[in-house]
């Protein structure tokens, strides 16, 4: 089926619900077999041959379900009080039974609709006619707010199709409005414009889902402000690590293993930040980090002292007018080299050198790629730098200065990576080397191998711990990861990932802390 008629038999549907509801009846098969039927007067539960199972008298309308082999949720508007009303439906059992209501919005309800996402997790969208609305998590004892978003005024009704994670609502007089159902997503909607032809596409290969073990605290401000996070990890006491993390905003937070925030450097606005430890500089072995800070469009270099205690060493100016990606590359020959970006194309490799406790910044090498560039990362045991084009894809070229910057694609956008392509980083395990890159278009990672040819290994997202009360990741700028052993779920290294759209509640963004065993088992690498 082509999206085009995908999107008109969803309007087509919606029409038809729409109708439903307004006669005052519903009727829905149940997946696994049974029905459920709502009428003026109640809700019934029905087999397969139509002999009746169970009722609840009710006076409500707009009757949604999801069911796994005859057995999950229901929810329907109570015509009275205008509140959302969830049931737990059970054909074998032939039960049909009152959950925890939301607790009362400030707002009567006109339309709503169940969506079952990708992690088998149950959401309920509810909407009110001045177009407030809210997406509720309904697991647990008690239904949880996820995210508040605007819907078309007077909707009435809505459905979703969870194979495609779209919500659909109509708006009298315009249309039919398709939005993303996870609740992660960027708050966008499209109109679907009768006769319109909208492309196809590539298909992507399916992502998996790995739920994340732990989370930092939030940024201090509101808004875009968290974006690439790096790992250090303590030389005697792995458990000790930290997590660098940027702040576009206001400079560097340090994070331990828990997700508290041990740290925070006023250093000004941050873009992307690199480390590199056991750096021989001048006869002393560092460990080193860098930052792009795009106040003044200088590399800001930093040092940890023995415990992670981070501090600022000093400044580099770039010469560029709008400083933004960074990452660092250690030259198998010893010392260490930044390589830095600007929005305009433009990569500056310096060499960065120290004499006493005086620091420099040679540059050795310049190239320049054809569009906005952010991401990159270096491997240095294979010498090879790797950078992201954000609309086109991932480049690969020598790392050393002195080589020539002839670069190839290793993975264009399209099929598994969705523009804008964001950050990367080498995970260097036993059985071999993997590159992992943020596909934000949708949300995804992609694992690809870090040697020729390249080949991609698996997609996977980070959704809910509902156990520990941490949502998913999306939208993702930076991230990092080791394969240190870390202790307890990061024996097998780490991975760090900033998230764009922090839920349970809604609030600043922060950063999720991924367990690598968990990617390596849900991908079989």
């Amino acid at each position: 089926m082509t999206m085009h008629k995908h999107l008109l038999r969803a309007a087509a549907s919606l029409c038809l619900l729409a109708a439903a509801a307004a006669h005052g009846a519903d009727r829905i098969a149940l997946d696994g077999g049974g029905w459920l039927s709502l009428d003026k007067h109640a809700l019934q539960l029905t087999d397969a041959t139509g002999k009746e199972l169970a009722r609840l008298p009710m006076r409500a309308k707009q009757l949604d379900a999801r069911t796994t082999n005859g057995s999950g949720i229901a929810v329907v508007l109570d015509a009275e009080t205008q509140h959302a009303l969830p049931i737990r439906v059970d054909v074998r059992r032939g039960e049909l039974a009152r959950l925890a209501p939301l607790p009362q919005q400030p707002f009567g309800l006109e339309g709503l609709c169940l969506f079952r996402d990708q992690q088998g997790l149950d959401f309920l969208f509810v909407a009110a006619r001045d177009g407030q609305a809210e997406q509720w998590l309904m697991h647990g004892a008690t239904p949880q707010l996820v995210r508040k978003l605007s819907m078309p005024l007077d909707a009435g009704q809505c459905k979703v199709d969870d194979a495609r994670h779209t919500l659909y609502a109509n708006e009298k007089g315009v249309g039919t409005w398709a939005y993303e159902a996870n609740s992660e997503a960027m708050p966008a909607r499209t109109l679907l414009k009768a006769g319109a032809r909208l492309p196809a596409g590539p298909a992507a290969s399916p992502a998996v889902v790995v739920e994340p073990r732990a989370q930092t605290m939030p940024v201090a401000r509101l808004g875009d402000v968290a974006d690439d996070p790096a790992i250090w990890v303590h030389p005697q006491d792995a458990t000790r690590s930290r997590v660098l993390g940027t702040n576009k905003k206001q400079g560097l937070m340090v994070y331990d293993l828990q997700g508290t925030q041990q740290q925070f450097l006023d250093v000004g606005r941050l873009n992307n930040v690199d480390l590199r430890q056991g750096v021989n500089m001048d006869g002393k072995v560092l460990d080193l980090a860098v930052a792009s800070q795009r106040d003044d469009n200088s590399v800001v270099l930093f040092g940890f002292d023995a415990d992670g205690k981070v501090v600022e060493l000093t400044r580099f100016a770039t010469g560029f007018p709008e400083v933004y990606g960074i990452c660092l590359f250690q030259p198998r020959s010893g010392g260490l080299e930044v390589i830095v970006n600007d929005k305009g194309g433009a990569f500056r490799q310096f060499r960065i050198t120290r004499s006493g406790e005086a620091w420099r910044a040679t540059l050795a090498r310049q190239f320049k790629v054809d569009s906005q560039p952010e991401g990159c990362v270096a491997d240095d045991r294979n010498e090879r730098l790797f950078i992201g084009e954000e609309k086109r894809g991932v480049w690969t070229l020598a790392a050393r200065a002195d080589q020539p910057s002839t670069r190839k694609m290793v993975l264009a956008v399209g099929r598994d990576l969705h523009a804008d392509v964001e950050g990367m980083a080498i995970y260097e395990g036993v059985k071999g080397a993997y590159l992992i890159v943020s596909s934000q278009g949708d949300s995804s990672y992609v694992v690809l191998d870090a040697q020729a040819p390249y080949r991609v290994r698996g997609r996977f997202k980070v959704g809910f711990n509902l156990a520990e009360g941490i949502d998913g990741t999306s939208d993702t700028d930076g991230l990092d990861v080791t394969s240190k052993n870390l202790g307890g779920p990061y024996a097998h290294g780490m991975l760090v990932i900033q998230d764009g759209y922090k839920r349970l509640p809604d609030g600043p963004q922060n950063f999720k802390y991924v367990s690598w065993e968990d990617v390596a088992r849900a991908l079989k690498l």
